[in-house]
């Protein structure tokens, strides 16, 4: 019915039945979209009659651009966080971090963006209300289009107008998308150096004179890595396929709101396509983080 319309006939609906393949056996059917699957073919469409592979790919770098920004913040500020709060354990430096930590992981990623919204577009008036890039921009002029990354490519084609303009639009979206990895990291890297900055060849640097800061961000912090990496390489798979409500309040144009209006639209083809795609994401990272663990020759042995 959502194919053909409400209205359909009967000779219509049985044309349906026939291009679907419905009128053959259930294991015919799933051996064919299996068949289909391995070369790609998501099926198309209802809401839009295109294929739904072609348009996940043109909303992914969106996405794709959105998370890995996000996660890049997370990493450097949930380091330094964790970093700041082990150092002063049980000082006001840490109560204020594990605070923060507490505060972004608890915060709804929704409610954060309505907040920033309606401080910096409402109130303020210093960043876009949301978007990916301006109208008045995007008539104007031609957006580069070489790897889909907007920032990178209007750096690559030195138009930097339509960079600055992209970049005042992706402040807002990436804060939210960032709140939960930088209380992991953060709460994550604490945890990991009070433990190591208990151990014996660290008191050793220490009565050999070694500064305290050196030990700290040189020693101690490259074994607190593999931890990180686990949760950093989780929370962008995480990330890519749980923006929806975020990409939706700023008009973002990637997968999270694609997604959000194909279940709004009942578009099933195109909800299977995400949900396939988010679990191929998840077991690529999750290989990706053991591969990188396994490096560790601790681990090793």
């Amino acid at each position: 019915m959502k194919l053909v319309g409400a209205r359909a006939t009967e000779a219509q609906l049985e044309q349906a039945r026939l291009e679907l393949g419905l009128d053959q056996p259930v294991a015919v059917q799933f051996g064919h979209y299996i068949v289909r699957l391995l070369h790609g073919d998501l099926g198309i469409s209802l809401r839009s009659k295109r294929p739904v592979a072609e348009e996940i790919g043109e909303a992914f770098p969106a996405t794709l651009e959105l998370v890995l920004l996000a996660m890049f913040c997370a990493v450097i500020i949930g380091i330094f966080f964790g970093i700041i709060s082990a150092k002063y354990k049980n000082k006001l430096p840490d109560h204020f971090v594990r605070i923060i930590a507490i505060g972004s992981v608890s915060l709804p990623a929704f409610w954060v963006a309505l907040a920033l919204q309606l401080l910096f577009y409402g109130t303020l008036k210093i960043l876009p209300l949301g978007g990916r890039i301006s109208t008045n921009i995007r008539i104007l002029y031609e957006l580069p289009q070489i790897t889909g990354f907007l920032l990178l490519d209007s750096l690559i084609s030195g138009k930097f107008l339509i960079f600055r303009n992209a970049l005042s639009h992706i402040i807002l979206p990436i804060i939210p998308v960032a709140l939960y990895p930088i209380g992991m990291v953060a709460r994550l890297t604490r945890s990991s150096l009070l433990e190591i900055l208990g151990e014996d060849y660290i008191t050793a640097e220490k009565s050999y004179g070694i500064r305290e800061r050196f030990i700290l961000w040189v020693y101690a912090l490259k074994n607190t890595m593999g931890a990180t990496v686990t949760v950093v390489t989780l929370s962008i798979g995480y990330a890519l396929v749980n923006t929806f409500l975020v990409e939706s309040i700023f008009n973002w144009p990637g997968i999270g709101k694609y997604v959000a209006d194909a279940i709004l639209s009942m578009d099933y083809p195109a909800i299977m396509g995400v949900t396939l795609l988010s679990a191929i994401i998840y077991s690529v990272l999750n290989l990706i983080a053991d591969l990188i663990i396994a490096s560790d020759p601790r681990i090793r042995i």
